[in-house]
């Protein structure tokens, strides 16, 4: 009798012990499916702009949003007027482009901030919003671009800033949604059936 009821005992540990090791498994299964379906966003940033005021990527919410790595002495600098030119015609329709300069490939900005934002100016009346200049690759990168080149932080993809010119573009959560390589034109269809979709 007594080995009946220490058999029943041990039977009836054993069943809850593998109830709760399923139960364990179902909860982090859901912990990993909520790791992966919580994207990160960009409204956690907060960057300087070419005139030392402070710019909130919060304020941007519900806006499509081309980010830009750019330089004054590229070959592809012309570009500036291409992101102008769709700035002008998207900013009333939800579009913010953000440009960073950078001076990650062969120096092409070794500018200040104020010569940058003269160049801009003179030569194609750039209007919207240009940051401080910052490292986009390397052991400096700032941490907007860590976000914008790792998977693991931005849910999408890793990539690697390619050169100059460089798009990045976000949805209206704040969400990386594509990664546009730097001879892609901003005037492009993909770039523009993304704007308007």
């Amino acid at each position: 009798m007594k080995n009946l009821f220490m058999t029943a005992v041990a039977v009836a540990s054993l069943v809850a012990c593998q109830e709760n090791t399923a139960q364990n498994k179902k909860a982090s299964t859901a912990n990993e499916k909520s790791k992966t379906m919580d994207k990160q966003n960009i409204y956690q940033f907060k960057v300087t702009d070419l005139s030392g005021k402070e710019f909130d990527f919060a304020s941007l919410k519900g806006k499509k949003i081309m980010i830009v790595n750019t330089a004054s002495k590229c070959g592809l600098t012309p570009q500036y007027k291409d992101l102008q030119a769709i700035y002008d015609k998207f900013k009333d329709r939800n579009l913010v482009i953000v440009g960073f300069p950078a001076n990650n490939f062969m120096e092409q900005e070794p500018g200040s901030n104020e010569e940058i934002a003269t160049f801009c100016e003179r030569n194609y009346g750039v209007t919207f919003p240009m940051m401080d200049k910052i490292s986009v690759k390397g052991d400096d990168m700032a941490p907007i671009y860590q976000f914008l080149t790792q998977k693991d932080k931005n849910g999408l993809q890793d990539s690697e800033v390619e050169w100059n010119f460089q798009k990045y573009l976000l949805n209206e959560k704040g969400e990386l949604m594509k990664v546009v390589p730097p001879k892609t034109l901003p005037t492009d269809k993909e770039i523009i059936d993304w704007i308007v979709g």
